[in-house]
């Protein structure tokens, strides 16, 4: 080969490798900020279930005997299917019902008061249960007597810890995973990134329930209710991690 080939080949070697040299400086120091995500699955092994009763009778008595009287009926109804469910009344109310009357003037309205007929009282159940299995049998057991306001399917505390711990892991696993791809990008060792902060944003929407709203429907009868098919799905939570990390 021309020594002067030589000569030109030897020159670009060596300013190709002072030029990597230098890339490789000018990215050391270098903050790079990365986010990553994580996500995870399981199926729900939890039901919130929301029953309710209202009468109404021109007595406000025998209104709430009734409700009183079917209230108590249903709680051990559904006790006796599942044993271990929690259950919580609360929202206990009663109003009075006014007789429909044609629209008056308001001097008709200041001189003669509305014409009470009756009175509605009503309550509700909450019921949180792990045993889906039983669910079906208990909830058509409940409705012979009890009417359904709300129904809804999600993890148990205990479920959810241990998802959130899942999806801690995921995120990171794919923040280092970003990591190495960015430092393989830069032509640098993906051991020679240091990381300088993780901001970790979780993002599962736990939206608080609302509240069941006021049913002004009958309780059903005490005839046989057929079970109902729930299926209970599945939770995804998600975390979105936000971290800067330095090339040494």
């Amino acid at each position: 080969m021309n020594p002067k080939h030589l000569v030109v080949q030897a020159f670009l070697v060596f300013f190709s490798s002072l030029a990597l040299a230098q890339a490789a400086v000018q990215g050391s120091g270098t903050l790079v900020v990365v986010p990553a995500y994580g996500e995870v699955k399981q199926a729900n092994n939890e039901a919130r279930l929301v029953l309710m009763i209202e009468e109404q009778d021109k007595d406000k008595a025998q209104a709430a005997s009734r409700v009183n009287a079917k209230m108590k009926r249903g709680t051990e109804l559904v006790r006796q299917h599942d044993r271990s469910a929690k259950l919580q009344t609360r929202g206990y109310y009663s109003f009075p019902v006014y007789a429909d009357e044609q629209p008056r003037t308001p001097q008709q309205t200041q001189s003669r008061p509305r014409q009470l007929v009756g009175w509605r009282v009503g309550q509700y159940l909450d019921v949180t249960t792990l045993d889906l299995v039983a669910l079906p049998a208990m909830v058509a057991s409940a409705q012979t007597v009890l009417a359904i306001s709300n129904l809804n399917f999600g993890l148990s505390d205990n479920a959810r810890r241990k998802l959130d711990e899942q999806r801690i892991a995921a995120a990171y696993v794919n923040l280092r995973e970003r990591i190495e791809y960015i430092a393989r990008a830069m032509g640098r060792s993906p051991g020679d990134a240091v990381l300088d902060t993780i901001d970790f944003e979780g993002s599962g929407n736990y939206a608080p329930e609302s509240a069941a709203p006021k049913m002004t429907m009958r309780a059903a009868s005490t005839a046989q209710v057929e079970e109902p098919s729930f299926e209970p799905g599945e939770t995804t939570l998600q975390m979105r991690v936000v971290a800067r990390f330095r090339f040494r």
